[in-house]
């Protein structure tokens, strides 16, 4: 009989996977980002206050339609480059990962940035005032009225960041998680289970997390900025290190309290989707004759 932890991970695998762990983590990344487009600084508890006087506990999933659009495009497609390509890559060959795991994520940064862009004004909408509202009805809406009213070049705004941090992200969370695991299966002597998976998730989701929170931080000021605040990144990076250094690291709680969990759940599910509906090598090999 095959052993089940000699399966790979289907295509899909890693974007279903993700959607469903954002669906738990939404409401963490909207104060995340209503704390990150702040100017005058206001305690968390009287932001997550403000949300649910002003939409109630549903006022916590604004956006959620355009999360799982983004986690089905952005995630699948980072997560199946990444694994396609450690099929051609020696698995004890640390530069190799990295540098795929940077190619997965440029390309899966690109294909997001639309999905990203709509999150983040769906997430800050709530926080305007009602006549500088956008009001999208859902991510197609979004998606729709930017190309509409401010042109297809505005649904790639905050490319720059939006790449980058999706860079350091499949670094900081794919690459960390296979080395990370490999290393604690061959020193700490454990088996390929649960344990395991979220041991090693835990670790790559602290990591992901302080890689890409600076670049985060202006990604989403940039994205929910409107046409003509800013005149480039480099204007966007500027009034945010107005701020101070510690700016750049504004609203780390709840991105830490949502990248951990949302990466831990999306890699123990994706484990699980492995385990139970991936395929053996031999298998991809059958079908190549």
């Amino acid at each position: 009989m095959d052993d089940n932890t000699k399966r790979l991970p289907r295509w899909w695998s890693g974007g279903v996977c993700s959607a469903l762990a954002v669906t738990t983590t939404h409401p963490l990344d909207l104060v995340k980002v209503q704390l990150q487009t702040q100017v005058q600084r206001i305690p968390v508890t009287e932001l997550i206050a403000n949300i649910y006087r002003t939409d109630g506990i549903l006022g916590f999933y604004r956006g959620i339609s355009a999360s799982w659009f983004r986690q089905l495009t952005y995630t699948t497609a980072r997560f199946a480059l990444y694994e396609h390509g450690k099929k051609y890559v020696d698995a004890n060959d640390v530069s190799a990962k990295l540098q795929l795991a940077t190619f997965a994520g440029i390309f899966g940064g690109i294909v997001g940035v639309p999905g990203d862009v709509v999150t983040v004004r769906l997430q800050n909408d709530s926080k305007l005032p009602p006549e500088s509202r956008r009001n999208y009805k859902h991510v197609f809406d979004g998606l729709y009225r930017i190309q509409k009213e401010e042109g297809v070049r505005s649904l790639f705004r905050g490319a720059v960041p939006a790449v980058t941090r999706a860079v350091l992200l499949t670094i900081g969370t794919n690459a960390a998680y296979d080395q990370i695991k490999q290393v604690i299966k061959d020193f700490g002597h454990m088996e390929d289970g649960m344990a395991l998976h979220f041991l090693t998730a835990s670790a790559a989701g602290c990591i992901g997390t302080l890689l890409t929170q600076p670049i985060d931080v202006v990604k989403t000021k940039y994205m929910n900025a409107k046409p003509g605040e800013f005149n480039n990144l480099g204007g966007v990076i500027v009034s945010v290190a107005k701020q101070g250094p510690l700016a750049f690291y504004k609203g780390f709680v709840p991105a830490l309290l949502r990248v951990s969990p949302n990466t831990i759940i999306t890699f123990m599910l994706y484990e699980q989707a492995r385990l139970h509906f991936g395929y053996f090598p031999h298998e991809s090999e059958d079908k190549k004759k």
